[in-house]
């Protein structure tokens, strides 16, 4: 009897397991398909080094909050919260707009999150947001450089990468703006393929390519 009872519990924890690895993988492939439906902030590929690119930016208009914490892990999820909530209905219109990707956040003294608004909308067409702290923001088209790492972003990896991209701007002679930005690409639930960047933007005027 205790071997039967035995056999019966391992067999309901497999099961078990098997549907938790199912529903793991549902979840995966399901944002791997939303990733591609995903509108992203549109940029040309100026010129290629060997650890970072030069890009060109238009101007886009973004929803954007500026939070009183500093560095990411005490902002991200904050500035997420509120934005995702404006654009899943928290406005007066209760108006859901489409997710964009990447999400930005200008890495200053106190930081700004921003999503990119679909191209299809305009600012005077977008709903008022019922939370204080949105803004929309016009970013002037710009030129950037732009290094790229994989896995789950932090304070310490965002750190790293802005210091290498500085190193190999400077070894270069490439000047640049202390502007620095991190995007991210991914949503927090899925775990293969994520991407994130730090971008600087450069002194455009001053290039020669």
């Amino acid at each position: 009897m205790a071997k039967y009872i035995k056999k019966t519990k391992m067999q309901v924890l497999l099961i078990l397991l098997g549907v938790l690895l199912m529903t793991f993988l549902v979840i995966q492939l399901f944002a791997l398909n939303s990733q591609r439906n995903i509108e992203n902030y549109p940029y040309v590929v100026d010129k290629k080094y060997d650890t970072f690119e030069i890009r060109s930016y238009e101007a886009t208009l973004f929803t954007s909050v500026k939070l009183s914490t500093k560095g990411y892990k005490n902002s991200s999820s904050k500035g997420f919260s509120i934005l995702a909530g404006y654009i899943f209905g928290n406005n007066e219109r209760n108006e859901k707009i489409a997710m964009t990707s990447p999400v930005t956040m200008a890495l200053e003294d106190s930081m700004t999150m921003m999503f990119m608004v679909p191209k299809e909308l305009k600012k005077e067409m977008l709903p008022k947001p019922n939370q204080s702290g949105i803004e929309f923001k016009e970013e002037p088209a710009k030129t950037v450089a732009a290094i790229n790492f994989n896995g789950w972003a932090n304070d310490k990896k965002i750190e790293k990468f802005k210091q290498q991209l500085k190193l190999a701007l400077d070894a270069e002679g490439i000047p640049y703006y202390d502007r620095f930005y991190f995007l991210g690409y991914n949503a927090p639930y899925e775990f293969f393929n994520r991407k994130n960047e730090v971008i600087v933007e450069l002194q455009s005027d001053t290039l020669d390519y």
